[in-house]
């Protein structure tokens, strides 16, 4: 089965781990540090049911790939990752929007789902698309990175979210942003309250930005920045479930 993978040199990465490590004190590598060392959630986790939020047909009579990317300020140049990326209806569109000069990273968990979007990605001679497969704990993602990282219609389904974005922050750049499509239901009806979008996050190190309403009922768009440094995993406070 054909895949891509991304190189270091492709999108200009620093081949180091992190820039949120604390001056003067060493700290155990991402790698070496145990899932066990992470606080787990105190809410329902929705079960993943299938790669497709909607059609594309559908989805594209709305323009929800358009709002959301107005709304992120993606733009040519950009080097983005689509976490989650199932089928690819955001990997396609963004690659578009980004151009030859940027790069898209698409990711999922499931390697049969990773495969068939590799193959579409050939299919279509997406040059600027990469794809990978991340873990359900690590989105594997290389450090400083990432203009833009997309998490579309798939947060209420991790099942570790702290350690997973505590994993995943040291991918974003300085200035780039978290993007978050979900809708606002309990999370274990595939939704999650902004509140409580907000509130996870925040334990990590991030902040909100800015959000609005997408076009379909119900759904809304977060987008988040990096602030401070990231929490050692013994001090992460829980979020009420």
């Amino acid at each position: 089965m054909w895949t891509k993978t991304i190189s270091l040199a492709l999108v200009g990465i620093a081949p180091l781990a992190g820039c949120d490590l604390l001056p003067g004190k060493a700290q155990p590598r991402d790698a070496d540090m145990p899932s066990a060392a992470f606080p787990a959630a105190s809410r329902p986790v929705s079960q993943t049911v299938s790669s497709r939020w909607s059609t594309e047909v559908e989805r594209d009579q709305v323009k929800e790939a358009d709002r959301a990317m107005d709304l992120a300020g993606v733009a040519p140049g950009m080097s983005v990752a689509d976490i989650g990326a199932g089928e690819g209806y955001y990997t396609i569109r963004l690659a578009a929007r980004v151009g030859k000069k940027g790069r898209v990273l698409a990711q999922d968990i499931f390697p049969e789902v990773r495969s068939k979007l590799a193959e579409r990605v050939y299919r279509d001679k997406l040059d600027n698309v990469s794809v990978t497969l991340g873990a359900a704990t690590d989105p594997k993602l290389p450090a400083n990175s990432f203009d833009r990282i997309f998490m579309m219609h798939m947060y209420h389904e991790v099942a570790a979210p702290y350690e997973f974005l505590w994993r995943l922050r040291p991918a974003l750049r300085k200035t780039g942003r978290i993007v978050v499509v979900d809708i606002d239901r309990p999370t274990g009806n595939h939704g999650i309250p902004p509140a409580t979008l907000k509130c996870e996050l925040e334990a990590i190190g991030f902040r909100l930005t800015g959000q609005q309403p997408m076009p379909q009922k119900g759904v809304y768009l977060a987008m988040f920045e990096r602030v401070g440094t990231r929490p050692a995993p013994n001090s992460i406070k829980v979020c009420k479930g």
